[in-house]
């Protein structure tokens, strides 16, 4: 195979060391989660990890809006949206109008059943990962995590720093 003549084919000095990348880390282990649990829930329910993770928020916060949603489980706004469509015409959820403020949403009885059907599919994923742990161990992962995300405001405030400011910095 000829190469373009401009393409680097050896890779260069200064990279990213992956075994030790914990963004790269969180990040493969969260896919991994995700992508077993959308696989289960596709095939035995017709709905995906998206779908799960609203009604998994209405079971703990009946009355939330999408737009609360979406904040709770860090996810785009639009995702969150066909959701609900998904999930209102399957009858798992209704919506209420309420004057001045975003429609509610709340669990029906048949969601109710759908979350209690597909909660230990995500249960599991978390008994697959910490399965090798000490009961000890076992409650470090979360600790950890909950510590790293208390920095996130920091990752969200420097997403929203200008291109000109980064230039300046660099």
């Amino acid at each position: 195979m000829e190469l373009p003549p401009n393409a680097i084919s050896e890779p260069i000095p200064d990279v990213i060391d992956t075994n030790e990348f914990t963004p790269r880390l969180i990040s493969l282990l969260s896919n991994r989660l995700v992508w077993r649990e959308s696989r289960i829930l596709r095939a035995r329910f017709g709905l995906g990890t998206n779908d799960w993770r609203v009604l998994s928020v209405l079971a703990i916060r009946p009355g939330v809006t999408a737009s609360e949603i979406s904040d709770f489980v860090a996810m785009n706004k639009a995702i969150i949206s066909k959701s609900v469509g998904v999930l209102t015409d399957r009858r798992l959820i209704v919506q209420v109008e309420d004057t001045g403020r975003s429609r509610q949403l709340f669990l029906t009885p048949e969601g109710a059943e759908m979350h209690d059907a597909m909660l230990p599919i995500s249960l599991r994923g978390q008994e697959i990962i910490l399965g090798d742990l000490t009961a000890e161990e076992g409650t470090q992962p979360n600790e950890l995590l909950r510590r790293l995300l208390a920095r996130a405001p920091e990752l969200q405030a420097e997403g929203s720093v200008q291109e000109g400011e980064i230039a300046e910095d660099a």
